[in-house]
């Protein structure tokens, strides 16, 4: 490994390589933006995309799709009501506005209505949209038109698209133009966390454009795959890939330069000085975009096909990220040279200031009494965590889904006045043709459906429609399916199988739930074995999972008491612990393998209580930068109007501040000076002796050394 380092640096940023490795970078970025920018159009974002194949929700929509040849076939449904009774002008209007409909296009079946409701009060207009390849996005531009439409409805007269068309093309809507927003924001977050952490007016530019480059890189390769090796990616799926590559990317050049930095003070030529960077921070970079890296291929293991899909395309947006980090990061720091740090620029042979600095302060207080601190930090992180008793996941209702409030869910308000709740939105279930009657008096029996309409033959099978008394976003509703399924499932030689958007809904929650169960243990133990191999240890591992689950238990619970009496938000997805879960362990711990790779170097010299101030001293700074980089672009989800991304962003952003300016700073260290040379167990660290902490905690951080080669 060192003798593969060694080879690295002086290929990476030597005199002549240096401009090698930038000109192959400037080719990347020519290649691959217009190939970055298809990234949405190869999007999947239908129910096949997201569901696991295996569902009995996912059976019913290909057995629709093969018998209809449609794509995804969506109804809208539009309600026109009056207070005080329809009057025939408004039942002329809506019937107008029924024969405009069918001339929008991607509206591709019969248009039926207008349908009176029983009270008088209200019409309904059911129209069949399939967007076809344009997915989602051309949804959205059927429901525009349809909109225009209704717009010109008499004074006093409501009219609104709702209906499962009306309510994907509000989802289509708050996606529209993702990637540009979440890149935008992210970019000023990271530009002002590094102007105020670096005070220079030029070298915030070097780590943007290595970040921006590996994202570009990242995004054509993932389009890539997804166009020519049927590797699925959704809206979901981009939008996090853009922000954990240009969040990380960011943090790992910080944690370079930040070594870069020490070393320029060591060492009067700056080549020289990138390879001992390189040299140094390099094994605690590449260990942690490895546990990322490994944590989202644990996805993998998820029966949700939107999940299985994000595993692999993050996974190679962080091996991107690292690989310009390491190689297009260092040359640019070479040949721009110290006047780059400008005005703080480092001297060669002049001081390091965080030798006396606030972590060095830091680490001395928590010196004198550690036990007291890890136990008091422990508790209060247990205190965050009680929140969690209040978290709500499970069904999220449309008209919960949304920040703010669109206009389908209006509608779907004002059909459920005067229409069966269900309406738009039906069971369907799927039968041996054989068995029809019995399979529809069993269906029809079934608590919870108000009525199921005559049976359509397709071939050796039956289709039926069922529409649902409650809500089909309601929990009642994914209880009508459940006991729709108990009934038709009992029917001999029936071979029934119940679809529709409530169980496609219902499917995706049992998926999600399964996925925690399985994935969440296996994060950990990659992440366990990852560390051990780094440091060496098996104490100092266990610890570092111990703290970060601590951490995500803190995150979570606080989150829910945001959500909950802050926010005002109904709950949280059923998938939504383990997105946190994995993205706050296997970024979480990356901030304790920056110290501990750190303290792991200076306890060779200095004893581990030693190098534990050292290594808060000399990373402290750094990495609270990093961490506010990362809370930062993180945080940029919650500017999306969807409910299910402002949760994930505001979690994650909460977890990684306290990662870094609690966890890592505080709690970590606090156990290292406690446990001393018992957190390197069973290895050759643990055997040498060191003064107690009380002894430590009077001598400053000295973070200086002696240059030493590259070995």
């Amino acid at each position: 490994m060192a003798s593969t380092r060694r080879r690295l640096a002086p290929l990476v940023c030597g005199r002549r390589t240096k401009w090698v490795v930038l000109a192959f970078w400037v080719i990347v970025l020519a290649v691959g933006f217009p190939l970055s920018a298809k990234l949405t159009g190869a999007q999947e974002n239908d129910t096949a995309s997201w569901l696991p194949g295996s569902a009995e929700s996912t059976q019913v929509f290909e057995v629709q799709q093969d018998a209809f040849q449609t794509g995804e076939e969506l109804p809208a449904i539009v309600v026109y009501e009056r207070t005080g009774g329809i009057t025939p002008d408004d039942q002329a209007t809506a019937a107008a506005d029924a024969q405009a409909f069918a001339d929008v296009e991607h509206v591709s079946g019969d248009v039926v209505g207008p349908i009176p409701s029983e009270d008088g009060e209200a019409l309904q207009v059911v129209v069949p949209i399939d967007p076809g390849d344009g997915g989602w996005f051309a949804l959205g531009d059927a429901v525009d038109e349809m909109n225009d439409i209704v717009s010109d409805a008499p004074d006093g007269l409501n009219a609104y698209v709702a209906g499962p068309a009306g309510v994907s093309a509000d989802f289509a809507d708050a996606f529209e133009g993702i990637d540009g927003t979440l890149l935008y924001a992210a970019m000023g977050v990271v530009i002002v966390i590094l102007l105020i952490s670096y005070r220079s007016p030029a070298l915030w530019i070097i780590p943007v454009f290595s970040a921006f480059t590996a994202l570009t890189a990242a995004q054509a390769v993932v389009y890539l795959l997804a166009e020519y090796a049927d590797v699925t990616v959704n809206g979901q799926t981009a939008g996090i890939l853009l922000v954990l590559v240009f969040g990380a990317s960011t943090d790992y050049a910080l944690l370079l330069i930040a070594r870069y930095r020490e070393e320029l003070r060591r060492h009067e030529d700056r080549h020289e000085a990138m390879a001992f960077a390189l040299h140094r921070a390099g094994p605690a970079i590449v260990a942690s975009a490895a546990t990322v890296a490994v944590g989202m291929l644990c996805l993998l293991a998820a029966e949700m096909n939107s999940t299985r899909g994000m595993g692999p395309v993050l996974a190679i947006g962080i091996a991107i990220g690292l690989a310009a980090m390491m190689t297009l990061l260092p040359a640019l720091l070479v040949i721009t040279g110290r006047w780059v740090f400008w005005p703080l620029k480092p001297r060669f042979g002049s001081a390091e200031p965080t030798e006396r600095g606030f972590w060095a302060k830091m680490g001395r207080g928590i010196a004198r009494r550690p036990r007291t601190v890890w136990i008091g930090t422990s508790l209060a992180l247990g205190a965050l965590a009680l929140g969690l008793l209040g978290l709500n996941t499970g069904v999220i209702e449309n008209k919960d889904a949304f920040v703010d409030r669109p206009a389908s869910i209006t509608g779907e308000e004002a059909l459920a006045r005067h229409f069966p709740a269900g309406t738009g939105s039906p069971v369907i279930v799927v039968a041996d043709a054989p068995a029809a009657d019995d399979v529809r008096q069993a269906f029809q029996d079934t608590d919870g459906i108000a009525e199921v309409a005559e049976p359509v033959p397709l071939g050796d099978l039956v289709y039926m429609e069922g529409t649902l008394e409650a809500a089909p976003d309601s929990p009642a509703a994914q209880d009508t399916v459940e006991a729709v399924r108990d009934s038709v499932h009992a029917v001999p030689d029936a071979n029934a199988l119940v679809g529709g958007n409530t169980a496609i809904a219902l499917d995706a929650q049992n998926a999600a739930s399964r996925d925690s169960v399985v994935i969440m243990p296996l994060v950990l133990a990659a992440v366990f074995v990852i560390l051990m191999i780094l440091l060496r240890a098996f104490v100092a591992p266990l610890i570092l999972i111990a703290t970060v689950v601590l951490s995500f238990a803190a995150a979570l619970g606080l989150s829910s008491l945001i959500f909950e009496h802050v926010l005002g938000f109904a709950g949280a997805d059923t998938a939504f612990p383990l997105f946190v879960f994995v993205f706050l362990v296997a970024l979480g711990i990356d901030y304790n393998i920056f110290l501990m790779t750190r303290v792991h170097e200076e306890a060779r010299q200095h004893g581990t209580r030693r190098g534990a101030l050292i290594g808060l001293a000399a990373t402290g700074g750094v990495i609270t930068s990093a961490g506010l980089v990362l809370a930062g672009t993180f945080a940029v989800l919650a500017t999306l109007p969807v409910v299910a991304f402002a949760e994930i962003g505001i979690t994650v952003a909460l977890g990684v501040l306290l990662d870094t300016l609690i966890v890592r700073s505080i709690l970590v260290t606090a156990l290292n000076l406690d446990i001393g040379r018992f957190m390197w167990w069973p290895s050759g660290l643990y055997r040498r002796s060191e003064p107690p902490a009380a002894l430590v905690a009077r001598e400053p951080a000295d973070v200086t050394e002696t240059p030493r080669p590259v070995r």
